[in-house]
């Protein structure tokens, strides 16, 4: 089951990012663990995704973890979001 859960928001969070990149006209594929930055997105990009990110999965992502190292690839987001919801957002709506 948490298989089955991690799979849905690793869907989720590359459509996210693929919607942004489309956004920006950036036409590449980016991998799991490929830099966001390094593949044109900018800070301001970023703090957009992490906004798209809590409204896509109903979060709010407590100020310690709004760190540019937690928004750096897709593999980073996805381990945020599934800490995040493995929480049970309980401890990260403090």
């Amino acid at each position: 089951m948490l298989e089955h859960s991690n799979a849905g928001v690793s869907e989720r969070v590359n459509a996210l990012v693929r919607a942004l990149l489309a956004k920006r006209s950036i036409d590449r594929l980016i991998g799991s663990d490929d830099d966001l930055g390094e593949n044109g997105l900018s800070s301001l990009d970023l703090v957009n995704l992490m906004l798209s990110v809590e409204a896509e999965f109903d979060l709010k992502i407590p100020e310690r973890d709004m760190r540019p190292a937690n928004f750096r690839s897709i593999a980073r987001i996805e381990a945020l979001v599934a800490n995040l919801m493995h929480l049970g957002n309980s401890v990260a709506a403090e």
